[in-house]
């Protein structure tokens, strides 16, 4: 491992690299770089065979009396799909990641707030190459999806001008919406064929299970309700902000809301 340097890509060295996107740049760099570590193998190979007990430093010194090139080119283009989109038939991907998240909650029925008490999340990302950077890839991708499912409301007004451009209207997550208990697991054993050493991306993955922090409102809402003896049925929709989650708990106070016929007013604001 003290042999291996890594330098920083550029044009001059790869006029057409791909970009670090949609969970890939292993998968993608990985395949490249071990399609030229095994034509590196192969031209070394007749000299590990004559001398098979040497060291790494014995055949590289051979290879170079022998005029044989140790400098490679690796390339991967990436597995054809066979998606039929009209038809709805075929495999769009490669692989798929999997992850399953339960989140616990505690909700304010006076004022709306809650507070995210405990999150559990475990994620099938293949053999992970770095579990380390894999978990804290899960634990930015859930935070994000909080800020997502429960605080990032966008208000445009009738025209269409954004109203909510700044910090003071547009809420993200910070220290306290992050659970108190956070744990992630890495599903083991599980395996991919499809990738380096049997990884699998997953940079974006654990953004949707920010939606179990969404659900987990949801039904404290419903049980405030149904202590109430309020229906069951009742819209709550995403961003779950603390002003929807007021007027979900319905009581005396949100009855006194004056609610004006839709046509009766322009509202100042369209939430989208």
């Amino acid at each position: 491992m003290s042999s291996i340097h890594v330098c920083e890509t550029n044009t001059t060295t790869i006029p057409n690299a791909c970009a670090s996107v949609g969970s890939a740049g292993t998968d993608v760099n990985g395949m490249a770089v071990k399609s030229a570590c095994q034509t590196l193998v192969k031209r070394l190979q007749p000299i590990i065979s004559k001398n098979p007990k040497g060291t790494w430093n014995d055949w590289v010194k051979e290879a170079f009396k022998q005029s044989i090139s140790l400098s490679a080119t690796g390339y991967f283009r990436g597995y054809d799909g066979n998606m039929n989109w009209e038809k709805g038939e075929g495999h769009p991907f490669t692989y798929f990641v999997y992850g399953a998240a339960c989140s616990e909650v505690a909700i304010d029925c006076l004022t709306g707030d809650h507070k995210n008490l405990r999150t559990d999340i475990v994620m099938d990302i293949g053999c992970s190459i770095n579990p380390a950077v894999d978990i804290g890839q899960i634990e930015g991708a859930f935070v994000q999806g909080i800020g997502l499912y429960t605080l990032e409301e966008l208000n445009y007004s009738p025209k269409g001008v954004l109203h909510t451009r700044g910090p003071d209207h547009y809420k993200i997550p910070a220290v306290c919406d992050i659970p108190e208990q956070f744990s992630v697991s890495l599903l083991s054993p599980s395996q991919n064929p499809h990738a380096i050493y049997a990884s699998k991306g997953v940079g974006e993955a654990g953004l949707f299970l920010g939606c179990s922090v969404f659900f987990a409102l949801r039904d404290a809402v419903s049980t405030a309700r149904k202590e109430r003896g309020l229906p069951g049925a009742f819209t709550l929709n995403s961003p779950l902000t603390p002003e929807r989650i007021r007027m979900a708990c319905a009581d005396d106070f949100t009855q006194m809301i004056a609610k004006d016929h839709p046509d009766s007013f322009s509202p100042w604001a369209i939430s989208i």
